[in-house]
């Protein structure tokens, strides 16, 4: 959902390339109504609209419903992007944007909300997490990690392939009560986990820094 008419047009045109049906708005009011009467599997969402912002279209939305909603915005600052996120935005991309990434991702959110709950083994690769064991394992090699460790690389579990910000971070595993502490906590536990599940910490293959914003831990 899109106010700009060539941004739909493009849009449309990469999704219906790929297969993917598609349904329009151009204001936030319309949206949340589409959103109700179509119930699609997936919402492509701009911030700068004519009648509501964005930020409160996913508010809105997430009062009833757990829709996938990907943010198209050319706000790029920081705190924009946060403000979306802890919002309950899945993803942030910031124009001009490619289709190929688009849809990459896309892919991503639609893997997410179909993959079964029951699953009890995560893999990326060579890491396997085994929630019911609580076993981590790289390349076939068990990797002991400490609980402040574990609760972390688990919810990075719980929300893989999207963008988790600090503070969802801090908050589903300090409780957050003071932010400033735990990020320093959050840090060195993010560090200490790449140390132990990536061939090149400096390099991360499976926990990648979004600047400013948070983390997203790849998913095959």
């Amino acid at each position: 959902m899109d106010d700009e008419q060539g941004i739909r047009r493009f849009l449309r045109a990469a999704l219906q390339n790929q297969a993917y049906q598609t349904s329009e708005a151009s204001s936030g009011v319309e949206a949340i109504e589409a959103v109700m009467a179509i119930r699609p599997d997936l919402m492509i969402l701009d911030l700068g609209l004519p009648d509501i912002d964005g930020v409160d279209v996913i508010r809105s939305l997430r009062e009833w419903t757990h829709i996938p909603i990907i943010v198209l915005s050319v706000r790029s600052e920081e705190a924009e992007k946060i403000s979306a996120l802890d919002a309950g935005a899945d993803d942030y991309l910031v124009k001009p944007f490619g289709s190929g990434e688009l849809v990459a991702r896309i892919r991503a959110a639609l893997r997410r909300v179909n993959k079964p709950e029951t699953c009890a083994v995560f893999t990326s690769g060579d890491l396997e997490v085994d929630l019911a064991q609580r076993a981590v394992s790289l390349a076939g090699v068990r990797v002991p990690l400490t609980p402040t460790e574990y609760d972390l690389l688990k919810t990075l579990i719980r929300h893989s392939g999207k963008i988790i910000t600090h503070r969802q971070v801090i908050r589903e595993v300090w409780g957050g009560a003071s932010y400033e502490d735990e990020m320093h906590l959050l840090r060195v536990n993010i560090s200490n986990l790449r140390r132990k599940l990536e061939h090149d910490p400096s390099r991360p293959r499976h926990i990648v820094t979004e600047p400013g914003v948070g983390y997203r831990l790849r998913s095959d």
